[in-house]
C-alpha cells in the first residue's frame, strides 16, 4: 500500500509543480488564461502557489501521513473548482480533463493514505 500511495503521491505532486510554476511565475499565458476563466490574475498565481504547495505537501506526506492527507484532500477541492471554472466558461470538456483527472488522482492518494495503518 505504502508503494502505491507514494508512487501516486510523485506522479500527482510532478503533474502539480509544472501546472503550478507558470501560474505562480505570471507572465503573459497566465493573464490570458485569467482572462478567459474571469478570474483575477492574481488569483491564479494563488492557485498555483497553492499547487505548488500541496506538490510538495504530497512529497513530504510520504514521512508526515498527515500532510499527504491535507495535501491530496485539498487538491481534490481545488481541482475540482478548476473543472467548475472550465465548464463556467463554457470551454469544451477535453479543456476541463486534466483538472478532472487530477482531482480522481488526488481522491485516490487520499483514500490509500486514510487506508495506510
Amino acid at each position: 500500500m505504502f508503494l502505491a500511495t507514494a508512487l501516486l503521491s510523485c506522479v500527482l505532486a510532478a503533474f502539480m509543480a509544472l501546472s503550478g510554476l507558470p501560474k505562480l511565475a505570471g507572465g503573459p499565458r497566465t493573464a490570458g488564461m485569467a482572462q478567459h476563466l474571469r478570474v483575477p490574475t492574481g488569483s491564479l498565481r494563488i492557485i498555483g502557489a497553492l499547487e505548488v504547495a500541496a506538490a510538495a505537501g504530497l512529497l513530504v506526506g510520504s514521512a508526515w501521513t498527515w500532510l499527504g492527507v491535507a495535501a491530496a484532500g485539498g487538491l481534490v477541492v481545488l481541482m475540482l473548482g478548476g473543472v467548475v471554472s472550465h465548464l463556467r466558461v463554457e470551454d469544451p470538456f477535453a479543456k476541463a480533463l486534466p483538472a478532472l483527472i487530477a482531482a480522481i488522482v488526488a481522491a485516490a492518494t487520499l483514500a490509500l493514505h486514510l487506508a495506510a495503518p
